[in-house]
């Protein structure tokens, strides 16, 4: 059975960087055993609804602005998987559609360029349900678990605490307030309370400081209703920098 993995992907430049963290997805990648596809949810695709993208050959999004021209230049050429996005959407039951015309956006190719560089097996995404409330999204990922089954890598890409208003680049690691609700996630995550992470919100002013606006936290949530109650846990990358992005990643497997 695959692992399901949540990834803090921080900033477009790890693309392209080596740096503490793209290590750290690249030593992941290596524990990993080869998928036959891998599905991922990044923060970067949400939709009323939720999209499953059935494109053949997806293109790479460049869904920023203001980074250098070698960014702009990446393209991560992995082939889609209609076979598989097809199964996901029949899992799914009615709750999801099949969009053609969707790619790669960076919250997915910025991760797998560094951990599958060699860009040899079948990417495709899934959208993330902007009108869901957070236990839906835990359903959603319960509903694609097994993929798992099937030799699929379900990857959610986004950052646990992401709040680019308080971004201080001169700062190091982060904030007392993103250190505090990242390790009070951390510590949910390793009791397996769920319920207390779905609501999240419960942990008043931290929370509304960490996740100002939810969707680079929602990914988490479809990886924690992938996820078996016999999974083991690694945390690997566990860090916050600029004040107030946290790049703390978790395999389930």
């Amino acid at each position: 059975m695959m692992p399901v993995v949540f990834a803090g992907h921080g900033s477009p430049m790890n693309a392209i960087e080596d740096n503490t963290f793209t290590r750290g997805w690249r030593d992941i990648a290596a524990m990993l055993p080869k998928p036959e596809a891998i599905l991922c949810v990044s923060a970067h695709w949400e939709t009323n609804g939720t999209k499953v993208c059935t494109a053949a050959k997806p293109a790479t999004i460049h869904d920023f602005y203001g980074f250098p021209q070698a960014l702009f230049d990446v393209r991560y050429s992995a082939e889609g998987s209609p076979l598989f996005a097809a199964q996901a959407i029949n899992l799914l039951a009615g709750k999801a559609a099949a969009e053609p015309s969707w790619g790669l956006d960076h919250g997915a190719w910025s991760v797998l360029r560094v951990m599958y560089p060699q860009a040899d097996i079948p990417v495709f995404q899934m959208s993330i349900d902007r009108q869901a409330r957070p236990e839906e999204l835990f359903e959603l990922g319960a509903q694609i678990a097994p993929l798992r089954e099937r030799g699929v890598l379900i990857i959610g890409s986004g950052n646990i605490v992401h709040n680019l208003g308080a971004v201080d680049f001169r700062q190091q690691g982060g904030f007392e307030w993103a250190v505090a609700f990242d390790t009070l996630i951390h510590e949910k995550i390793d009791k397996r309370d769920f319920d207390g992470i779905i609501d999240y919100t419960s942990a008043g002013k931290t929370a509304r400081l960490s996740v100002p606006t939810a969707e680079h936290f929602n990914p988490l949530l479809y990886i924690l209703g992938a996820s078996h109650a016999d999974d083991s846990i690694t945390v690997f990358n566990d860090a916050c920098v600029y004040g107030s992005l946290s790049m703390t990643s978790y395999v389930f497997s």
